[in-house]
Order: C-alpha cells, then structure tokens, then sequence
C-alpha cells in the first residue's frame, strides 16, 4: 500500500492500545499516524479491527503483566478471525524480542521503539501471508525519529501534544531497563524540533510537551558527535559543565513558534538541571509553572545504591534554586519504596525530602527487579508487605501535600489552558455542546468549569482564560470564568452551524505579543 494513500471504506482498520509511559503515548500516535497515512482506517473498538497494536514499556512489572493478559485475551478472537494482525510494540518487544513469538503464537509481529515507522509494510506483509516477524533492530548509526504528520483526514490534533527531542538513556541507573531497552542516547536536531512545533501549533495544539528519557540532556546532534568518549556520566553533562543545549532548544521554540501558549518537558534528570535551565524558566514566561523532576529516594545510601549520581541535598538545592526562579512554581516527582536494602531510616529520610521539597503529586512505585539491569545482582530483601505499608504511607503525606495546595488556591485566579470536556462521553458539536469543560494550570492543576446555560464550551478547547477557584476537590479544582469571558462565549444553538477548524474564541493572547 503506497504511503499517504487515501482510506476507503473497504481500507484495512486498525487499534492501538497503550500501557506506560509518556513516551509510549507519543509512540502510539507516531504508529496511528503513519498507518493513517497508509490509508488504513481507526477502528472504533479492538473487535472491529484488522490489525491490534499493544504497545507497552517495561519499566514496571505491572504494565509488563498487563500486557500478557491483554494478549491473552485475544487468543479466542485469533482462533475465529485467521486473518487477524496482533503486534506488540514498545520496550516489551524490544526486550523480549523474537522470543514473544515463541511464548504468545497468536501474536505475528513484534517491533521496538526503532522500527515503529515500518509497522504500516510489516502489517500489510504479514495480511498478505507472510510469517511472523520480530523487528527490533537499533537505528545507531543513523537515527531517525518518527515526524508528527498533524491535519490526517480525521484525525484532529490535540491541544497538548508531545514532541520527542531525544532518545536512549545513558544514565544506568541500577533499577532501569531503558538503556537495554531504548539504547544510548541519540538526539534529534534542532531544526527538526522547531519545525515539527510549528506543525502541531498551526494545526492546533498549544501546549507542546518536549520527550526525552533524561529530556534535558539534549545535545545538536553534530555537537555531540565531535565529543570525545569518557568514563563516567552522560556525555551531555560531563561536556558542559553548567551549559545547557537543551534551555537553548527552549529558547528556540519559544522565539520561533509564537502561537505556542505552553512548553512543557518529561522528564528531566536532576543532575542535568543547569544555571541555563534555571534562568530559563525565570525568563520565559511560556514555560509552565511546573516541573516533573524525579528523585526516587531521599537516602543518600539508596541514591548511591540506584547509581543516581547526585545526593539528595543537590536534589533539593536545584529543586529550591527552580522555585527561586519562577514564584509559584510546583514540583511532582517519582520514588522507588522497598530498593534492595532499604531500612526504615532510609525510608524516613525519603518521607523528609518529600515534605522539605514540598512536592504536590507524586507517582510512587514498589521495587521490582527487571531484566538486565544491575538490581538483579542485589538480593531483593524488603518483605512485599513492607514495600506495600511505605508506598501507602508516602501516598498519605504527599496525598495530605496536595490537598494543601489545592485548597490554598479557592479564591484566586488561575490562568487555565481549556483541553477538552469534563466527561469523556461529552462530546464537541453535540446539540447540547460542551457544558462542563476541563483544562490545566501553567503549575499543572487539573480545573474543571461550569459553562453558562445556553453557551457553548467548545469556543474555549485551545485557548487561555482565567478562572477563578470557588472549590477545591480532592485531585483537582473547580472554577468559573470572569462575566466578560462568559458573556463572550457563543450560544449553544449556533455550536453545531460552527464549521470545523473555525477560529474559536480569543479569550487571552499569546505571551510573546502576538494577540
């Protein structure tokens, strides 16, 4: 099937389920793009499909066994449907590679986060008769990285988007199967960032959230290449010193894709938060008020034990140095419980740092050796009830954190980047249009508005306003825009005669001068 070829109704459809993280996501969106482009068709349900994609990491256990059992399910519909693609994609298949084909014979094909861009031929191939197939083959020598192609035939771009700038890991932190998984690091050129921003902002997003297993270790590729080899540390941060490229990359977006209303990244390592970064956020106002920084412990013993390569008062110097920058910024963060050897000290000092950083969300796991990683050597001898009791009593103090934050907003204004409807089933262009509409603060608080009876919500999905928080939930807040905001809104009878990819409402403009 010749690439960008229209779908038919009689096109091949196909569905893309997701498990994981961020990465995974843009991953799944590069896939559903280039199939697309292929002139296959989005299935509305796994069922209905002629090819199912189950993309997944591996970094936890638990995403790793929800995949087998997702498989699993479909060996009853392989045995009816004959002609039926399954294909796992993602970490999974690049760590276990052929050998899925071996463990899971109703699955046909197997492609790592390398070879996304070939599943439309593989997929095709294998509908046409071929074998199975296992395609996990490192692009080292030349990487390349899978381009947005936003305004598809409908497919609409999101408000917030993802934008990869790098990939691979050469941190080896003792836990983490990325670098088996994802190789080194390779970067993407600037330019090609830029351009693909620029993309996704013209065809609608406003909020971009730049991707990378350690995102601000970015490096122009041509720069990298001339760095000589060394013996410790990513090549990025032994070469710069307190340089940063990737606050030059940011600054290069923010100057060049004006209609951007927001940059996020994901995520960050804490040894590669640099003066230029830092200044960065105190300089640009484009740059969200929050900052997703890992930490996984607050034991200097356990930072060691993980190969983390800072300690934990260089966590909460650059943590302090972030909320210097930019008054009101917040900070989310990961923590490992139970790493081989942790004591009830070590724990207690994780429980400090987490109030001494004053994290507001936090995603908090249980140790469990992966394959191939340096942890395997470590004897895993913290009791699974043990790991279970900590994970619960860390969830309770930045659980009481976050409840603190929110109810010390009830009152202000928040400036609120509108994304979509408040419930799932609510869609835009219903005869009712959009009622309740949700989006997020620049610190990244989930806000969720009443629209005036008789208005259509849908006129603010990609635009700033500013809301005031009248309550606090238990995850996130509840607001109500200003009079003038309200009275501007169109009525819900004129929601439907609004013709697709018409301007909506322009309640705020940009940052850099340009509304």
């Amino acid at each position: 099937m010749s690439s960008n070829a229209p779908p038919s109704p009689t096109s091949p459809r196909f569905f893309v389920e997701t498990f994981g993280c961020q990465m995974n996501v843009h991953d799944s969106t590069r896939m559903e793009e280039a199939l697309l482009a292929h002139g296959w068709r989005a299935a509305d349900a796994l069922e209905d499909a002629d090819l199912v994609v189950f993309n997944t990491c591996s970094v936890r256990e638990k995403a790793e066994q929800k995949l087998r059992s997702e498989v699993g399910r479909l060996k009853p519909l392989k045995a009816r449907r004959a002609d039926l693609v399954i294909a796992i994609a993602g970490c999974v298949a690049q760590q276990e590679g052929e050998t899925l084909l071996g463990r899971l014979p109703h699955v046909d094909l197997v492609v790592g986060p390398d070879n996304l861009g070939e599943l439309p031929l593989l997929a095709e191939t294998i509908r046409l008769g071929g074998p199975p197939v296992a395609r996990t083959v490192f692009d080292l020598d030349a990487p390349s990285f899978l381009a947005a192609t936003p305004k598809l035939p409908g497919r609409a771009t999101p408000v917030s988007a993802y934008v990869t700038t790098m990939k691979g890991c050469d941190e080896r932190c003792s836990y983490c199967i990325v670098p088996y998984t994802r190789g080194p690091e390779r970067y993407r050129p600037m330019r090609e960032i830029v351009e693909e921003c620029a993309r996704l902002v013209d065809a609608g997003a406003r909020e971009l959230t730049l991707l990378g297993q350690t995102v601000n270790s970015w490096l122009p590729p041509d720069e990298y290449a001339a760095l000589p080899a060394a013996d410790e540390g990513s090549t990025a941060q032994r070469v710069r010193g307190d340089a940063s490229a990737f606050a030059a990359l940011i600054r290069a977006i923010a100057r060049e894709v004006p209609a951007l209303r927001r940059i996020r990244y994901a995520s960050p390592h804490p040894r590669h938060v640099t003066p230029d970064l830092i200044a960065a956020h105190a300089e640009l106002d484009v740059l969200a008020r929050h900052v997703h920084l890992p930490v996984q412990s607050g034991s200097d013993r356990m930072l060691k034990r993980m190969i983390r390569r800072y300690r934990r008062d260089e966590y909460l110097a650059r943590a302090a140095a972030l909320k210097a920058a930019r008054p009101g910024l917040t900070l989310s963060t990961d923590v490992i419980v139970g790493f081989p050897g942790e004591t009830e000290d070590d724990f207690a000092q994780t429980l400090s740092l987490v109030r001494e950083a004053g994290f507001v969300a936090l995603f908090g796991f249980k140790f469990s050796p992966r394959p191939h990683t340096p942890a395997l050597k470590l004897a895993d001898d913290v009791p699974e009830e043990v790991k279970a009791e900590r994970l619960e009593r860390l969830f309770a103090v930045v659980d009481a954190q976050q409840r603190a934050h929110l109810s010390s907003l009830v009152g202000a204004e928040v400036e609120v980047l509108f994304e979509g409807p408040s419930s799932p089933n609510e869609k835009e262009g219903a005869v009712t249009s959009l009622a309740k509409i949700m989006g997020r603060s620049e610190r990244n608080e989930i806000v969720h508005v009443e629209v005036p009876a008789g208005r259509d919500g849908a006129a603010l999905l990609g635009e700033l306003a500013r809301v005031r928080v009248v309550r606090a939930n238990a995850h996130s807040l509840a607001g109500e825009l200003d009079a003038a905001t309200a009275v501007a809104l169109p009525t819900a009878s004129n929601a439907a005669a609004r013709p697709p990819g018409a301007r909506r409402l322009q309640v705020l403009g940009d940052r850099h001068g340009h509304g």
